[in-house]
């Protein structure tokens, strides 16, 4: 079950780290095009606070687990993730995008198991 853990935590980590780079360096013009096509509901400083939330998560993700230094936060990242998915799958939604709502459920699937798997742990 650890690996699986494991794999779930740097999927995540992978995921929101391209997403948070992107959010921060691109306009949202540029995000759309790339295929980031939920930001397109919310404001640019919304993208831009949830950009830095993401690559806060990332380190919150890996390093606290791994370290063992406050392994709470490992699965309080993952809870953070899945809110994230919930405001896109929510923009999806309204965008009527099935294929966009269907990859952003399964970003929330793997949180929601990563943080259940690791409160489990503490």
């Amino acid at each position: 079950m650890n690996i699986a853990l494991w794999i779930g935590q740097i999927v995540l980590a992978v995921v929101f780290t391209a997403s948070g780079i992107a959010k921060s360096t691109q306009s949202k013009e540029k995000l759309v095009e790339m295929g980031q096509t939920g930001v397109a509901v919310y404001p640019k400083t919304v993208v831009r606070l949830t950009a830095y939330a993401e690559l806060l998560g990332v380190i919150g993700i890996i390093v606290p687990w791994w370290t063992g230094i406050a392994p709470v936060l490992t699965p309080l990242a993952a809870v953070g993730f899945a809110v994230v998915m919930i405001g896109g799958i929510s923009s999806h939604i309204r965008l009527r995008e099935p294929r966009n709502i269907a990859i952003t459920t399964t970003i929330l699937i793997i949180a929601v198991l990563v943080a259940i798997g690791r409160f489990a742990g503490l």
